[in-house]
């Protein structure tokens, strides 16, 4: 899988994450994060993101600007999926 876009996923309502997922020439995976928890949990938030990406196959490359407001992981692992296949611009998907 390739991203060609930039891919958008997720909200500003509480309880959720807005995504955007794009591709970058720097090496490894660079996460933009604003959450109003990040002293908490940031470093638990930015695991999920890399985590999730590199499930997807990606281990550089990747550039991921993300606003939290209150996600629990799952809901973050299904907005990065869902914004990697939307700049993927793929019709494919790998249900696990």
């Amino acid at each position: 899988m390739e991203l060609i876009s930039k891919g958008r996923a997720g909200t500003l309502e509480s309880g959720d994450i807005c995504v955007v997922v794009e591709k970058c020439s720097d090496k490894g995976i660079l996460i933009d994060l604003d959450s109003s928890v990040a002293s908490l949990f940031g470093r638990e938030i930015k695991a999920v993101i890399t985590k999730t990406i590199q499930d997807l196959g990606f281990t550089s490359g990747v550039k991921v600007t993300a606003t939290d407001k209150g996600a629990l992981n799952c809901t973050i692992a299904a907005r990065i999926t869902a914004a990697v296949y939307r700049a993927a611009e793929s019709t494919e998907f790998s249900w696990k």
